[in-house]
């Protein structure tokens, strides 16, 4: 039985018996192909034993491995390697089918290729997934021919391995090592001049050119004999959230991800920058109740806890509670914060019911909203209309582009900071808000 079950024809093996059918259809009117038909069937049938002995003959002649990493990034191209190891002792060809996890929705994954005797042979592919959650990816095929091509062996190698898709640990390294090679402006991340200094000093120094006249020491420059200025430094450990809206709005998806998913990403990366900058970090995801909570802790191990808290949150077909949202940051965070904010708005009138509770949450902290932008809009938007309906689109796609842009006017008029961003840009956009109110001393 497993015999039969790895024994599959080879599509060559078709194209000699469609030859022979041809011919003994032919012979019909020309008989002197009907003993051409049965020398090519009896041709055939001689290379069909011989391929089941080259083929069948070694015991384990192949062998093959997918390598995964521990976890996957969601939302980013991940590699797959394979390796692929063949004991024959000739040249064989292969068929490669990985049975990939059902998230993918790929049934027609295959590679093709061909290996020397006892030589190994090695590829990769990418997958990349919108989902977190458990992958299983299913048997990695493997079906050899020889140059024969009159059958195939199928192997079949590791079954039901499992990777975890995580937020996405490809993006937040990437803001990392920009981060600390002082190259963020490649991404388009800003460098902020600083306006004024933050209150925690560092050192007194010797002047040079471009320094501050503000911060001259006079007393250190009476006693020095020469010009001296404090330096200053950004007021560190201080205290960050960000803070996820799990809510039915937060279900839209751009480009195969949630806007959830976005956040998700986001609020890691800017998590990770932020410890690099000595700041505190916390976690808060919430829509009818409080979901997750971590309070803001300095220490670069507290993101591991980070990532596996954002690995577990969902969201719901809920309408989001903005006042248990203010209630709870009254109780839990006594001291004053930077507190990212990442919901959206369809409607001017949504935003103006749950206005009194972000007022209230910006008496006490730096808030910050972020609000997505709907890049498809925009596409309709720039289109040239033609009809009468493509008008009618294309108005009411600018009637929601303008009130998003009047949200952000009605955020910034009651003294809340705002984001407006694509989701694909998000990270960006929040990583330099954080710099510009870092370097504004606004915190």
């Amino acid at each position: 039985m497993k015999f039969i079950k790895s024994l599959y024809i080879h599509k060559q093996f078709y194209a000699y018996m469609a030859l022979a059918a041809v011919c003994f259809l032919l012979s019909y009117w020309f008989s002197s192909l009907y003993a051409t038909a049965w020398i090519i069937v009896t041709v055939v049938m001689v290379l069909l034993l011989v391929d089941l002995l080259i083929l069948y003959g070694p015991k384990n002649a192949m062998n093959a491995r997918r390598i995964l990493p521990d976890k996957f990034s969601n939302s980013d191209q991940n590699p797959v390697p394979i390796t692929i190891e063949n004991k024959y002792n000739y040249k064989v060809y292969l068929d490669i089918i990985d049975e990939l996890p059902i998230q993918f929705q790929k049934r027609d994954f295959a590679h093709n290729s061909s290996i020397n005797p006892k030589s190994a042979y090695n590829f990769e592919y990418l997958v990349r997934p919108v989902e977190r959650g458990e992958y299983y990816f299913g048997h990695l095929n493997v079906f050899t021919s020889s140059i024969l091509k009159i059958i195939k062996r199928r192997y079949q190698f590791q079954n039901e391995q499992m990777v975890m898709v995580y937020p996405s640990i490809m993006q937040m390294q990437k803001y990392d090592f920009l981060a600390i090679s002082n190259s963020l402006t490649q991404l388009g991340l800003k460098k902020i001049r600083r306006i004024g200094h933050t209150s925690e000093f560092e050192q007194i120094k010797e002047y040079v050119r471009g320094d501050d006249f503000r911060t001259v020491n006079w007393k250190a420059t009476a006693k020095h004999a020469e010009l001296m200025v404090n330096q200053y430094q950004d007021e560190k450990s201080q205290p960050i959230y960000s803070i996820i809206d799990t809510g039915r709005v937060m279900k839209m998806p751009f480009d195969g991800l949630k806007l959830l998913d976005y956040a998700i990403n986001s609020a890691l990366a800017f998590s990770n920058v932020a410890l690099k900058k000595h700041d505190k970090v916390g976690l808060l995801s919430f829509s009818k109740k409080i979901e997750t909570f971590l309070p803001a802790v300095h220490k670069l191990t507290y993101l591991n806890r980070i990532l596996e808290a954002l690995y577990n949150i969902d969201t719901q077909f809920n309408d989001s509670d903005f006042g248990l949202l203010y209630a709870d940051l009254k109780r839990k965070a006594t001291h004053r914060s930077l507190v990212l904010l990442y919901t959206n708005f369809e409607h001017i009138s949504a935003l103006k019911r749950q206005m009194p509770y972000l007022q209230a949450i910006s008496k006490k902290h730096m808030l910050v909203v972020v609000l997505f932008k709907n890049t498809e809009l925009d596409t309709i938007i720039n289109e040239n209309a033609e009809d009468i309906q493509s008008i009618f689109h294309k108005t009411i796609a600018e009637k929601f582009a303008f009130e998003k842009r009047l949200m952000v006017k009605e955020l910034q008029k009651h003294g809340i900071q705002t984001i407006l961003t694509s989701p694909q840009n998000l990270t960006i956009n929040t990583i330099n808000k954080y710099l510009e109110i870092k370097a504004r001393g606004l915190l």
